[in-house]
């Protein structure tokens, strides 16, 4: 048996690679247009009038929030079947299911003119977001990183996490388009193009991933399950999630509190920042959303780059020094909005983009070396998944109860990012301790080995 990935099924790296981005660029541009939405378009489109502005804010982000209910459910299943069926077609699914979503918000009656259907289509429609991108991340961050050379596991499996940015950039640059043609425009049409237009982008993906082979890695588990039943005379009937809850169950946990930032501290200085800065401080919409859009462009930049530094130096030593950064920036990233100054803003946008980049690809690689193959797509989807409903979900409402109980003050916001952040830094060296023994004492065949290296 060979030892490369590439003999397994003679594909390129980059061809896998680039499934990954693509599929994760339309996913994440649909779950950002929706997250987008919610911080300025949906408080007034889908809620009562009459309500009070707090309220309808409120009302806006749980919409976004219950999405993340659904997310542990939809990585229990497409984990499933991502470790039974295969990754390839577990991408494909999720990837319809999103588009489908997305494309319908687009055409959702109003309260104005439906009454209270309309929150309810909005929910409906939100959870099955929830569940299709559940099953997203753990599938694309496999196709890149089980395809990936020897050493290189970080940057192959950074290009599934530039599908985030690539999704927000595209998603922010199409909001702020539609802001061209004035407020009236944008509120009684202009917010329904960007989802409307991810029908586009989604048939795009498709022709991607239909094209691309199954992972080294997961042949590699069919020809050992095969061998088994041959043996055994029977079928493997332990479920993945039961497994990995038996055998891995720490790795699940601390990974949970280890993405808490990359999660719930992103939406904490996007959608949040976007809310707070235009509700509570009257800030320009379009100068807000040009700065996320920027930011969004510098951690297309920046993640590759810093993803191959983790190669070198070690994934757990970048992504805890990007933990260090965002305690550092939390509190100046909202002082400066205060100040009303555009360049200013902009540069802590940036700044803390930068330090949020060094969590995203690297991450991945401590996740993939903790869980054994056969069970690695549910392992790592139900951390991050339920890193997601806790922190992802709760994040964004959590920021407007505590600002709105400290009379409109940004500071405990700030703090609730340093706090998750440094448990983050905590955690992020135990998962990587963890990790390696769990790799180190568990046999893999040759081809698994080669294809998902360990990180230094």
């Amino acid at each position: 048996m060979s030892s490369s990935p590439q003999s397994t099924t003679g594909q390129s790296p980059y061809r896998a690679a680039f499934a990954a981005l693509a599929g994760t660029s339309i996913e994440w541009y649909d779950f950002y247009a929706f997250a987008t939405a919610a911080a300025i378009v949906f408080n007034d489109v889908f809620f009562p009038p009459d309500m009070s502005p707090y309220l309808r804010t409120l009302s806006a982000f749980a919409t976004f929030a219950v999405g993340f209910l659904l997310r542990p459910l939809g990585g229990i299943v497409f984990g499933h079947i991502g470790d039974r069926v295969g990754r390839k077609k577990t991408l494909v699914i999720t990837l319809v299911m999103m588009g489908v979503a997305s494309f319908s918000i687009g055409l959702l009656p109003t309260y104005a003119q439906v009454g209270a259907l309309a929150p309810i289509l909005l929910i409906v429609l939100r959870l099955v977001q929830g569940i299709a991108i559940g099953g997203e991340w753990g599938g694309a961050v496999l196709i890149a990183v089980e395809n990936a050379p020897r050493g290189k596991a970080a940057f192959f499996g950074s290009f599934a996490q530039l599908g985030s940015s690539v999704g927000a950039l595209l998603s922010t640059g199409a909001f702020s388009l539609m802001n061209l043609f004035g407020d009236d425009a944008f509120m009684s049409w202009g917010w329904r193009v960007p989802f409307l237009a991810s029908a586009v982008l989604v048939i795009v993906g498709l022709v991607v991933r239909v094209k691309l082979e199954e992972s080294p890695v997961m042949e590699e588990v069919r020809k050992e399950q095969q061998a088994k039943q041959a043996k055994d005379g029977e079928e493997e009937t332990r479920l993945p999630v039961v497994e990995v809850f038996q055998k891995s169950w720490r790795t699940v946990l601390i990974g949970v509190f280890a993405l808490a930032t990359a999660t719930g501290g992103y939406y904490v200085v996007t959608s949040f920042l976007l809310s707070y800065g235009t509700g509570d401080l009257h800030l320009s919409e379009s100068m807000l959303l040009n700065g996320l859009t920027l930011a969004a462009f510098l951690e297309l930049l920046v993640t590759p780059w810093l993803s191959w530094l983790a190669d070198r130096v070690g994934s757990h030593k970048v992504v805890i020094a990007g933990l260090v950064g965002v305690v550092v920036l939390a509190l100046p990233q909202f002082m400066v909005l205060g100040t009303g100054s555009v360049l200013l803003i902009w540069l802590m946008m940036l700044a803390m983009r930068l330090v949020m980049s060094a969590l995203y690809g690297p991450i991945a690689s401590i996740f993939v070396e903790g869980f054994a193959p056969h069970v690695r797509y549910t392992g790592i989807s139900l951390s991050y998944q339920i890193c997601n409903m806790i922190f992802g979900g709760l994040a964004p409402l959590a920021a407007v109860s505590l600002a709105a109980a400290a009379g409109g003050h940004y500071w405990p916001p700030a703090v609730m990012l340093m706090v998750i952040s440094a448990i983050g830094i905590v955690c992020t060296a135990r998962l990587h301790r963890l990790g390696r023994t769990q790799a180190e004492g568990r046999p893999q065949a040759p081809a698994a080995r080669e294809a998902v290296p360990t990180a230094t």
